[in-house]
Formats: C-alpha cells, structure tokens, sequence
C-alpha cells in the first residue's frame, strides 16, 4: 500500500532493519552461557533489540510512557456509554498519580508523560502535561472529516517531535498509551481501512457497550464509512483518525527515526502503529508488541503487521497498561543480550 503525503509533512528519515545483521545477533544469543533457544521468544525479543540499535548494544534502564488524549467528534452518535467529560477526567487522575497506568508505571519504574493531543476542554498547566492540543477534539467523522490535512499533519509531526525529544533526554524505550472517549471507533475505521478487513469484524464493545449502545455504535461506524472512500493511509487519517492516534504513530515514526523500539499497547496503539507503517513501511521493525487484547479487532490488525505480542492477559483498558506490563521483558532482553556471559568464558572460568 503506498503512502500519499501531503506537502505540509513528510515522515521522519527511518533506517530500515538490515535482515542481514539478524544472523549475527542470533549467533551472539545462541553462545550465551545458556541452551540454545532455551529463553524462547525473549531471545527473539533480544534479536529485535540487538537489530534495532546495532552496531551499538541495547539499553532499557529508562522508559517513558506517553499518554496522548484526545476526544472524538463522534461520540455525538452514541459510539460511547460515556460522554466526553470523561476524558478530561482522566487526565486529571493521571497528572494525580491516581490511574492504573500511574500504579502499573510506578511498578515498573517507567516515567510517564500525558500529552493533550485534542481534548475538549482547556487543561490547566501541570509539569507533566505537554501541551500539544490541535483543536478541540476531532469534527464528528459520521457527518464530515475528523480533521484537515494541516491538523493531521500537526499531529503527526508533534507526535514525532516528542518521542524524538524523550529519547534525546536520555530514553531508551518509548511505551505508547492514551485516553480519548470514541476512540475504538476510530480505530475499526482505520484498521478497516488500512488492514483492509471487514468492517464489522473491527468493531467491539470498547469501554463496554450493550446491545443497544453496540446498535448504536455500529450504525454510527457504518454511516462514517459510507461517508467517504478514502484508502491512502493519510486520507483515511484525516477522513477518520482521532488526533491522540495521530500523534502515536508519529510518535512511532519519530522513535524508529532515533533507533529506538517502541512498546505498543492494545487496539487503538496497534491501529497508530499500522497507520505509522502504512505511511513508512521501515518504521514496523521498531514495533514490540506488548499484548492481545480483548477487543474485537485486536487480533485483525496485529496479523495486518505480522506481529506475535509478549503477552495475552485479557486486557482491554488502554491507557498504556499492557505497554507498561511489557517494559520489564524489554529490558531483561537487553539486559540478556549485554550482560549474560558466553559460554566459552563459563568454560575457560574467565568470569
């Protein structure tokens, strides 16, 4: 699928993963003071890392987590149980310390950072917010595009922008989360767009729907979808995206442009993370995968990126919380890589 970029952005420079250095790290792996193969997918893990910041080694003592918030013209169409008050909410429990993305951060010693992509409302400063608002909340994608092309390309580049500003403030790893009521609507539109897939097959409960409020959401997606379409990755950000996902896949591109990986949450990151690699294909090697979720579609746009996820815990909360359960394998493969002694030097005793 071939990306269409407007004029206003282009992608960061991303240097693609040379298959060829994988052998090398492979080889490395396997001579470790260990079975070959006996760590199983962490070593696939390690191979990634290795890949990733080659010829360098791999860190992962420092980790940001990113929470992009953002609220959605289309919850007007019943998409949500919540209104959008709840958005603002939120960010205010994570500026507090009060959310279970701050709990899981705290427990895995990732530093976080909340990011006002497009919230419907005006925030008061707080150290921890980056201020980053686009407009307030997307246009109702039912009835007329989400955004401009400007707007997408604003989010696009401010995403990038602050990846690439953690990791030149010292950042080894950049987990992605984000808060935005309506945006697994969003997402079924983008992956099915982008995957391509059925568009049923991409809708699911989100924060918790019954059978009237799924009637309602469905028929709110399938009104947008006949809206307009649009097939170009960034068209159908425009057409359908929300502003906190537009900013996670710049955020993508902006860390794979730094060689550094980029731990990918549930639904709505994956469908960030396809939309960064529908724009540039490189980008997909940076990916790690943290976990399936729950939520419908989930699994359709992980086999769109060929991913295999660390783990499979039944989550389905988004803000960042399978990202943050991921980090600690992310940094034992590094650490793996850098610190566990060959098995010649166990033989000949020189540890």
């Amino acid at each position: 699928m071939t990306a269409n970029f407007p004029l206003m952005w282009q992608p960061p420079a991303i240097v693609p993963l040379d298959p060829q250095i994988e052998s090398t790290v492979r080889a490395r792996i396997d001579d470790k003071a260990k079975p070959p193969g006996s760590l199983g997918r962490i070593e696939d893990l390690a191979t990634q890392l290795g890949m990733i910041r080659h010829p360098g080694e791999p860190r992962g003592d420092n980790a940001v987590l990113l929470v992009f918030a953002a609220d959605h013209g289309l919850v007007a169409e019943g998409v949500s149980q919540y209104p959008a008050a709840v958005t603002v909410g939120m960010v205010m429990t994570y500026l507090a310390g009060r959310a279970t993305a701050n709990a899981f951060a705290a427990a895995a010693d990732v530093e976080v950072r909340v990011i006002d992509a497009g919230v419907a409302a005006e925030l008061p400063a707080h150290p921890r917010l980056i201020d980053a608002k686009i407009r307030m909340g997307t246009a109702n994608a039912a009835r007329e595009p989400a955004m401009t092309p400007q707007q997408a390309a604003d989010a696009l580049a401010w995403g990038s922008r602050i990846a690439v500003g953690e990791i030149r403030n010292g950042a080894d790893i950049i987990a992605l989360g984000e808060m935005g009521i309506g945006n697994t609507a969003s997402s079924a539109l983008l992956v099915h767009r982008l995957a391509p897939a059925g568009l049923d097959d991409c809708i699911g409960v989100g924060a918790g729907q019954d059978d009237s409020g799924m009637a309602r959401k469905r028929a709110a997606i399938e009104k947008a979808a006949a809206r307009s379409d649009a097939m170009a990755p960034f068209e159908v950000l425009c057409e359908f995206g929300g502003l906190e996902i537009a900013m996670m896949a710049g955020a993508v591109l902006g860390a794979a442009s730094q060689r550094r990986p980029v731990v990918i949450d549930g639904f709505i990151s994956t469908a960030a993370a396809l939309l960064a690699v529908r724009l540039c294909p490189a980008a997909r090697g940076y990916c790690v995968f943290a976990h399936r979720s729950a939520e419908r579609g989930h699994d359709i746009v992980l086999a769109a990126l060929d991913a295999k996820p660390l783990l499979d815990l039944g989550l389905r909360l988004g803000e960042g919380t399978g990202a943050l359960l991921a980090v600690p394998l992310v940094r034992a493969a590094a650490r793996m890589l850098t610190d566990v002694a060959s098995l010649d030097d166990v033989m000949a005793g020189n540890i």
